[in-house]
């Protein structure tokens, strides 16, 4: 009777320490189950569709090429208005100062050196024009040279002379602008066309998928030359 009480009792810390570390584990095991699983991320697909991918980075490149082109186009036309203004104001001052010269003058005797004095009236008269960009490079040579330009005029008559050169000047300028916007307006539109054409095959190539890709990369080919792709725009 003693011996089975004491093997009982010796057995009773064993069975104890064995229940404690079966709860232990069950506790760990609930926590584990409580915390949130990691997602596996699935790893990228492969573009399936390359021809669709490259056609797409030419629509990103011919849509930047295309704003350039309207933005050049936006600017020249500022240069035109700017250019006619211009030109209206050289009109005007030119009527102004022919109106002035309307009655002849006195003819009298000149005085020794008057003619110098004229002359460099003149050059230095036109020399300020066209630091003012009022007259061209062109027509300044042509005063130093006395190309259709008589030195000894009297400065009011050599004004006039100067201001309906400055006229002529601001007249090419403008129809050299015009010229430069229509150009700048085509170059837009042809952009802007390239630009809808690649959008519209773009879509097209994403609709038709990979099955039809040797057939786009020929199309591709005959299409667009290295010389032409928006890139080069």
């Amino acid at each position: 009777m003693d011996s089975a009480l004491q093997s009982f009792l010796s057995a009773v810390p064993q069975a104890a320490a064995i229940w404690l570390t079966i709860l232990l584990l069950l506790a760990v095991a609930v926590v584990c189950a409580r915390l949130p699983r990691a997602t596996a991320l699935p790893a990228p697909e492969p573009d399936e569709n390359p021809y669709a991918a490259e056609v797409e980075s030419a629509v990103a490149e011919a849509s930047a090429a295309a704003g350039r082109r309207r933005a050049e186009w936006l600017e020249s036309q500022q240069a035109v208005d700017a250019a006619w203004t211009a030109y209206e104001q050289a009109e005007a001052d030119a009527r102004r100062i022919a109106a002035a010269t309307a009655y002849p003058l006195m003819s009298r005797r000149r005085k020794p050196g008057e003619n110098v004095d004229r002359q460099r009236y003149l050059h230095r008269a036109a020399t300020e024009l066209c630091r003012t960009q009022d007259l061209s490079i062109g027509q300044l040579n042509d005063v130093y040279a006395h190309r259709g330009w008589n030195p000894r005029l009297h400065p009011v008559q050599q004004e006039a002379a100067l201001h309906a050169a400055v006229r002529e000047h601001r007249l090419e300028a403008y129809r050299k602008a015009v010229a430069a916007e229509q150009a700048a307006w085509r170059s837009a539109e042809a952009a802007a066309e390239t630009l809808r054409d690649l959008r519209a095959e773009a879509a097209a190539a994403r609709l038709r998928g990979p099955a039809s890709q040797a057939a786009d990369q020929q199309w591709w080919s005959e299409q667009w030359t290295g010389a032409e792709l928006p890139a080069a725009a």
